[in-house]
């Protein structure tokens, strides 16, 4: 291993631009970027100040010989590149979700333990500082034995964002794989992380979304929504995705000997009424974090049966990277793990391809939808 670890990009959008910089700040050397199309890829190179771009990702983990490969675009493109860098001997970072399906998922991670490389999921929110600290508090016996979570939220999307990647399941599309895995990692990190049964409901309540050309950034995707929906010429793409769902979970924790009961809900076009949040209900109190991620503040449930909001503990405030955004924040806390688990060093651990099989199987499980009994015919 060369001093100074070795990364190739793949992805010139949001994420992998974002890669890039987390990288980067962890004392990490991007080497490379790969993207799709030659002139896109050759600015995003010039403006981050990148020594190689391309489009032959096979070429450039040849050229590049990178230690490192940071996967950033869709899920449902992420396969084949991921087996060819594990085929290389790097060990990748991959964002979620892992692949379109349990099935492939699982085989990357089976390759990436056959062939003895380090891999990393980022379901990265249970790096959130009010994450941090209700998993302290729990561990501390402070609201007792956990009993059961509820964790709410309501995105209201708008529903004519550009036909793209997120509206179809072969890409890795849904809200289960870009919210749920998110939130199961949060609750998980808190619980403990044996997930013992699950369950769920999906339901697609957009069905279509305007064809516009020149979308690239996912961030910015809401710049192209067309100012005239109704517009004869317009074409529009068929959603085959979830945009709301509902997941009941059992969880074994070491905390208590019952499993501990889980509800997800969430509706990623619907209206929010109140803060969406995570609440832990233990034996003797609960914790309230507001936020859709858990983003604070955090409220005690106490002994006069008051909420009480409790600030950060400073050693949690003072580890929060120094950059804008979470999702930002949580790349660079993971990578941080990550790369000083490729240098040896001892780490706690953290999400891998183990994790991103496992959340790809549960939800093909949820989206299979067959947990209903019928009932029509009881008098």
């Amino acid at each position: 291993m060369s001093k100074n670890i070795r990364v190739l990009v793949q992805g010139t959008g949001f994420a992998g631009q974002g890669h890039t910089a987390a990288f980067r700040d962890m004392g990490a050397e991007v080497v490379g970027i790969v993207g799709r199309t030659e002139s896109v890829v050759q600015q995003v190179a010039k403006e981050l100040d990148i020594p190689y771009a391309g489009t032959d990702w096979k070429q450039a983990l040849i050229d590049c010989k990178p230690d490192v490969v940071s996967i950033g675009t869709p899920g449902g493109v992420h396969e084949e590149p991921i087996r060819q860098a594990i085929e290389f001997g790097c060990h990748v970072f991959s964002d979620k979700p892992l692949t379109h399906s349990g099935e492939t998922s699982k085989k990357l991670y089976e390759l990436a333990i056959e062939k003895n490389v380090k891999t990393a999921f980022a379901s990265s929110f249970r790096y959130m500082p009010e994450v941090q600290h209700a998993k302290r508090l729990v561990a501390a016996n402070t609201i007792g034995e956990p009993l059961e979570v509820e964790y709410i939220s309501h995105f209201n999307l708008e529903r004519n964002i550009p036909f793209g990647w997120s509206h179809r399941k072969e890409d890795g599309g849904g809200r289960l794989n870009n919210n749920f895995t998110h939130k199961l990692s949060i609750v998980t990190s808190i619980l403990g992380e044996k997930i013992l049964s699950i369950m769920g409901d999906v339901r697609d309540d957009l069905g279509r979304a305007p064809i516009v050309e020149g979308v690239h950034n996912f961030k910015t995707r809401r710049d192209f929504i067309p100012e005239d929906i109704d517009e004869p010429s317009l074409k529009w793409g068929e959603s085959n995705v979830e945009w709301s769902y509902t997941v009941l979970a059992k969880i074994e924790s070491p905390l208590t000997p019952k499993p501990v009961s889980v509800m997800f809900k969430h509706g990623g076009l619907h209206p929010r009424f109140n803060e969406d949040h995570i609440v832990i209900y233990g034996s003797k109190g609960a914790i309230y974090v507001k936020g859709h991620y858990a983003s604070g503040p955090l409220y005690l449930y106490n002994e006069n049966n008051e909420w009480v909001e409790q600030a950060l503990p400073k050693d949690i405030a003072e580890s929060i990277p120094n950059v804008e955004g979470d999702t930002e924040r949580n790349w660079r806390n993971l990578i941080k793990v990550f790369l000083s688990d490729i240098k040896g060093e001892e780490v706690a651990p953290y999400q891998s391809f183990k994790e991103g099989a496992q959340y790809q199987q549960l939800i093909d499980i949820i989206r299979e939808n067959d947990s209903w009994v019928d009932v029509s015919h009881l008098q």
